[in-house]
């Protein structure tokens, strides 16, 4: 009987201690849950800066393009007067589309390539449905040419990389 007494003691010292290095260890599970809750708002944060341009992306692309000639823009009404002397062209563009990432990242890795009185509006696709409707614009990667009042000269779609965007523009 003394050996078991001593049995059941050594169990539930050990249980006891292994219960008190859990607390002291720090986490808790609302701790755990919290860190979980943390990671999954960072990721959803990161998901909606692909989808969309930050400030400071903005902010970067003005900057190169005021170091080059043209310039690569976010679209706004007011840039269509750029067009007084000049060329404008609305990029109707989708985060979510591989075709108008790849002609992004190309027109921005080559910025100084913009001749002098070109200038390139990035149309969000998905937000501007009037625009869309005013071009004709059935799908993104859509390219139109417009004069300062926003009249259209000129629309075609798939224009791969820069210089075939600048190919096209009359």
């Amino acid at each position: 009987m003394d050996t078991t007494k001593v049995l059941v003691s050594v169990v539930i010292v050990l249980l006891l201690g292994g219960a008190g290095w859990y607390v002291l260890s720090g986490k808790s599970a609302e701790d755990s849950m919290m860190e979980k809750e943390d990671a999954m708002m960072e990721e959803d944060a990161m998901m909606k800066d692909e989808e969309s341009m930050t400030e400071d992306e903005e902010a970067m692309m003005e900057d190169d393009a005021m170091k080059s000639t043209g310039s690569y823009e976010a679209y706004a009404p007011e840039k269509l007067a750029k067009a007084d002397s000049g060329d404008v062209v609305l990029f109707f563009r989708a985060a979510w589309c591989p075709t108008c990432r790849a002609l992004d990242a190309n027109i921005k890795a080559n910025l100084g390539d913009i001749p002098e009185g070109v200038t390139i509006l990035d149309v969000n696709y998905d937000t501007e449905t009037a625009l869309k409707q005013k071009y004709g614009v059935t799908y993104q990667h859509t390219l139109v040419q417009v004069d300062s009042e926003g009249n259209l000269l000129a629309k075609w779609d798939s224009s791969p990389t820069l210089a075939s965007l600048l190919g096209e523009v009359k």
